[in-house]
């Protein structure tokens, strides 16, 4: 075999072939590198958005996962992945309503809740997803080796903060499986809205004996995951592609439609996508507010929706940084316009200005929440603003301040954001800032190793309860990535988790709304919303606030439709 393969290569017929093979690799790599600069990468050569005849579509995600590990997963493009390939004790329908899931019933008392699996839930290996699947998952979460930045949201559960802390071993959090089909959970304090936390992704299963075959690599690849929702991921080129298939062993006829989804780019670049739609190569794409005029010149239907994130600059409360200082935060607050930075620089027609870390949304106890305790009036007042900035500089005892770090990540929209506020702050209190752009994965783990002054950030809810919100700024959350702390916080935050009566319930939250207003936390810049369009023939795709941002679970495709 060897000899023959020489004797090849050293005929002119066996050289002109290694020339067109090695000319064809060149091509393609200058393909890929102007594809890359364009913001695009994708395996999928020749996609179509919708492929009827072999019931798939073609779409494309934002980001790359930094990984699949419902444990440890806070972004959002992990969590749009999860919440097609995973699964639940309980789920939200069509309607956005919540449904049974992996349980097929429930009970919520005051101390503690009851779970019943079915029979009929399976892992895509055809093993039953079981009880003691949920207790190792949860264990895992607060386990502080794990570092689960979402460890917080299993707080109501017996143990689970002490756990977390450290002082207590993962074997001692109050939930057992009473056999493989009853859960058991024990609450710290009553926990009326514990049904919404189980929905999350941070609260999916995970079987023992897979994630130890994996050899410490849960979550990277497609060949270390095991699903039990409508989907499994069985293809991922990293930072270019992913393949969904349809999972032969998911229990219900009620979702997951589609044979196969096809996620043919990785892309940011809103271009890009817009690009790729009108091409027909991706079934659905957003639009930004310069496309809308060419959207409706190529008469498409263009949807509106609210996706429930709030975006603000997160400020860094660690000793030794300028944030810190109230009076320097007061002068940021003062010295920009939320107003002004939506309707003049993003000019995007489906964004709010922020007045608050509450969306509008958020319902009270008769009425949206900021209808019953609307929240302070923001006042863009620039002589005050210096004002304050005299009086920090004063207590810090500076002559004048030091450059200033703003993290943002490389997206379009994070860009042109600390653009503005770079500019805005240099125009009217004279500083100095210094915009360290990092992709997606990196900017997360500045954030978390509080490597910035200030970062552009947002939190989209996890669940339909105003405490998903709420206590993002509590001590002990690990999404808290400022270190902001206040005992009056905490309380409340403790009030809110806890408090059976609506009213004061509401009243708790109000607290939060000011406390965050006051000691300027956040500075709120918007809402955020979409204007997006979706292929004719794709029926049931759904963009969400609460759960996965974009919806495939329902999707189905109308061959009827031209």
């Amino acid at each position: 075999m060897e000899n023959r393969e020489e004797s090849f290569t050293n005929s002119a017929a066996g050289q002109l072939a290694i020339y067109a093979f090695y000319t064809a690799i060149a091509l393609a790599f200058i393909m890929y590198l102007l594809s890359v600069a364009a913001g695009l990468t994708g395996s999928t050569t020749g996609s179509v958005a919708v492929d009827a005849e072999n019931n798939s579509i073609t779409i494309a995600l934002g980001t790359e996962p930094p990984q699949l590990d419902h444990t440890r997963a806070t972004d959002t493009s992990s969590i749009v992945v999860l919440s097609h390939s995973m699964e639940g004790l309980i789920n939200y329908d069509d309607a956005g309503d919540l449904v049974p899931g992996v349980a097929e019933r429930w009970e919520i008392r005051e101390d503690g809740a009851t779970f019943w699996l079915r029979e009929d839930a399976l892992w895509s290996d055809g093993v039953p997803v079981t009880a003691h699947d949920f207790v190792y998952s949860w264990r895992r979460v607060v386990d502080p080796v794990t570092a689960s930045e979402y460890s917080f949201i299993l707080y109501p559960i017996v143990n689970a903060e002490t756990i977390n802390q450290g002082n207590l071993p993962p074997q001692a959090l109050g939930v057992r499986a009473i056999n493989d089909r009853q859960l058991e959970v024990e609450f710290v304090q009553p926990t009326p809205y514990f049904d919404k936390l189980v929905a999350f992704v941070t609260y999916y299963p995970l079987r023992e004996d897979f994630l130890v075959s994996t050899n410490g690599r849960y979550g990277a690849d497609a060949e270390t995951l095991l699903s039990n929702g409508p989907y499994m991921v069985t293809e991922w080129i990293h930072s270019a592609s992913m393949t969904w298939e349809k999972n032969p062993y998911y229990w219900s006829d009620e979702k997951g439609f589609l044979d196969r989804i096809n996620v043919g780019y990785i892309t940011n670049d809103v271009n890009s996508k817009l690009n790729l739609f009108k091409d027909g190569q991706i079934v659905d794409t957003h639009l930004s507010a310069p496309m809308l005029n060419s959207a409706m010149e190529q008469r498409w239907q263009i949807d509106r929706s609210m996706d429930g994130t709030v975006f603000f600059l997160q400020l860094n409360f660690r000793e030794g940084r300028i944030t810190a200082n109230e009076n320097f935060r007061k002068a940021l607050f003062y010295a920009q316009d939320p107003v002004e930075f939506v309707y003049k620089a993003l000019k995007e027609p489906s964004y709010l200005p922020a007045v608050s870390l509450f969306p509008y949304w958020i319902r009270g106890v008769e009425d949206y929440f900021r209808q019953e305790h609307p929240p302070p009036q923001h006042e863009f007042n620039v002589e005050k603003a210096r004002e304050y900035l005299e009086l920090a500089r004063q207590e810090l005892g500076l002559g004048e301040f030091p450059q200033l770090v703003l993290l943002a990540d490389d997206s379009p929209g994070g860009t042109l954001t600390s653009e503005y506020y770079q500019a805005t702050y240099a125009k009217n209190l004279g500083l100095e800032i210094r915009i360290d752009k990092q992709i997606f994965k990196q900017r997360l783990a500045k954030m978390s190793a509080g490597d910035f002054d200030i970062v552009v950030s947002g939190w989209g809810p996890d669940y339909d309860d105003a405490l998903t919100f709420g206590d993002l700024f509590s001590s002990w959350n690990q999404n808290n990535r400022g270190l902001y702390a206040s005992t009056v916080m905490d309380e409340q935050v403790r009030i809110a988790q806890s408090e059976q009566d609506p009213v004061r319930r509401m009243e708790a939250f109000a607290e939060i709304q000011r406390i965050i207003h006051d000691d300027v936390v956040i500075i709120p810049m918007y809402e955020r919303g979409w204007s997006f369009v979706v292929d004719p023939r794709l029926k049931g795709f759904k963009r969400r606030a609460i759960g996965p941002e974009v919806d495939y679970n329902f999707a189905y495709i109308d061959v009827d439709e031209n």
